[in-house]
């Protein structure tokens, strides 16, 4: 099959991005994939289902993005034989994606060279699949030894360091396995999925509207761009098309959060490289933002503000005002600390060529989001894919091709610099009216909805299979870090192990995005 014939074979789902679904074979499945990788594409999310209630079979469902947009392809699997063609070849991504799918579901990629356990530990036996409809998520069961096989390495001189996964600050586990001489590191390996909370099981036979809370709460830093992406897709089964004020107010919430997280990670690089000073500047900006969204909006990190049809909030006058004020003192401040780190001679040395991935290797590897911007890798669904209000705005997307420390920090400048001008002219732009939120209509059983959204990290997706009356049947919930955290074990190779917590804040990958 033909990417030209899956888009003219295949419906586009209803919503606000350009998304078509199909039902494909292990054959086309394969070539697809190789024909967006050949063109320029990439892997966005993998995951799996159960739909053996109603079909006797399971599923794999795949999305990439094309040129056209993004290509859901949806493999039925039959559960006698419950194995999928592997495709960590054509997109190493997806090696930690099919691990996740056999730990769920217990679906086999076929010739894959790494089919370890990746989220399971010791916390469930090997032959249980908590996302298959017969999982007793209430029965107990014997717990196994986690015996997890990292992949050793020798020769004269070689250590390892083991770290994590308790860390010394309040953040989530995750273990990281240097292998070194000196102090050089040759390998990293990680080790995450230490705090399995069951969200994808916990969506199962919610309402749509019972959804919208848990999906806010998914990654907390990120909770407007997994609200909004939540709201898309069950406006796309329940053929909802919010208030244009709406939309516009979404993405202004966007962007508040996309520089709030960037002014934080600013901040923690400066403590990295030493100056405490950029640290408490920084976060001055961030409490400064934080109270402001509290004022406006009614929550600091602006959670629950989002909601399937339309928003939970609206903005006055006065707020207008008190955002206004806000941006300008905050562009006025980092225009400051800005020249401070560019002139600053010891934290430009441990920014430049730290932690470097080249533009090549990072297309290699599918490196996406802000991370993939430094590293040359031009993806911006705000860009390139836009909804309303970005279709109106013109989104200039940052990238360098440096790839190192010094390249991300400058990209998170950037885009805070646009995110300023972005809300400017929203507020200045914004529809009025008093509709805020539109009824949703019932949505059919067996639909597949997707939200996609451009978070501060990357690209956000949900992927909702309904139920029967307006239930969840399956949520797959996507963070951007699945791609990333295997390119930071790339990015610390022949750098030194002090330079990790730096190297590892530059990336700020989520370990609560990927271990749901």
């Amino acid at each position: 099959m033909k990417l030209d014939d899956f888009t003219s074979t295949f419906p586009r789902l209803p919503g606000a991005m350009p998304v078509w679904h199909g039902s494909v074979s292990a054959e086309d499945l394969r070539a697809l994939c190789e024909q967006v990788l050949h063109g320029g594409g990439k892997l966005v999310a993998l995951w799996g289902s159960d739909e053996t209630q109603a079909n006797a079979h399971y599923a794999l469902h795949v999305a990439l993005v094309a040129a056209p947009g993004m290509l859901v392809l949806s493999l039925p699997i039959d559960h006698e034989k419950p194995a999928f063609p592997d495709l960590s070849d054509l997109f190493p991504a997806a090696n930690r994606m099919q691990r996740s799918v056999t730990d769920m579901l217990g679906l086999h990629p076929v010739g894959a060279s790494d089919q370890r356990k990746w989220l399971r530990h010791a916390a469930w036996p090997g032959k249980l699949y908590p996302l298959r409809k017969a999982f007793d998520s209430a029965g107990s069961f014997p717990l196994e030894e986690d015996g997890y096989a990292f992949v050793p390495v020798t020769g004269n001189g070689v250590h390892e360091i083991a770290v994590g996964p308790v860390h010394a600050g309040t953040i989530e586990p995750g273990h990281f396995r240097f292998s070194v001489v000196g102090e050089r590191v040759l390998r990293l390996e990680e080790r995450l999925g230490y705090k399995h909370k069951g969200i994808e099981k916990r969506f199962e036979d919610m309402t749509l509207q019972q959804g919208a809370k848990l999906a806010g709460r998914i990654s907390g830093d990120s909770t407007v761009a997994y609200a909004w992406a939540y709201a898309q897709a069950v406006e796309s089964v329940t053929g909802c098309t919010p208030p244009r004020r709406a939309l516009w107010l979404r993405a202004l919430l966007l962007e508040l959060e996309r520089m709030h997280n960037h002014l934080g990670d600013l901040g923690y690089l400066g403590n990295d490289a030493a100056l405490v000073f950029g640290f408490a500047q920084f976060w001055i900006l961030k409490e400064d933002l934080l109270r402001m969204n509290g004022e406006v909006f009614g929550h600091r990190y602006l959670m629950d503000r989002i909601i399937p049809g339309g928003v939970a909030c609206d903005l006055d006058e006065a707020g207008l005002a008190r955002i206004t004020a806000t941006l300008n003192h905050i562009e006025h401040e980092i225009a400051i600390l800005k020249d401070i780190y560019d002139e600053h001679a010891g934290v430009q040395d441990r920014f430049l060529t730290t932690g470097r991935v080249m533009p090549e290797l990072a297309a290699r590897l599918g490196l996406t989001g802000m991370a993939g911007r430094a590293s040359g890798q031009a993806w911006d669904a705000r860009a390139q894919f836009p909804c309303v209000p970005y279709d109106q705005l013109d989104v200039r997307m940052a990238t360098h091709r440096n790839g190192d420390v010094a390249a991300r920090v400058i990209v998170r400048f950037e885009e805070i610099a646009e995110s300023m001008r972005l809300i400017r002219l929203m507020l200045e732009r914004m529809p009025v009216g008093d509709d805020l939120i539109a009824p949703l209509a019932d949505a059919q059983e067996g639909v597949l909805g997707i939200g996609w959204v451009e978070g501060w990290r990357g690209e956000i997706l949900v992927a909702l299979h309904t139920g029967k009356n307006n239930s969840i049947q399956r949520l797959h919930a996507h963070d951007p870090s699945w791609q990333n955290w295997p390119v930071l074990e790339h990015a610390i190779m022949d750098n030194i192990v002090p330079d990790f917590p730096l190297i590892n804040k530059s990336f700020n990958l989520s370990y609560s995005g990927v271990d749901l």
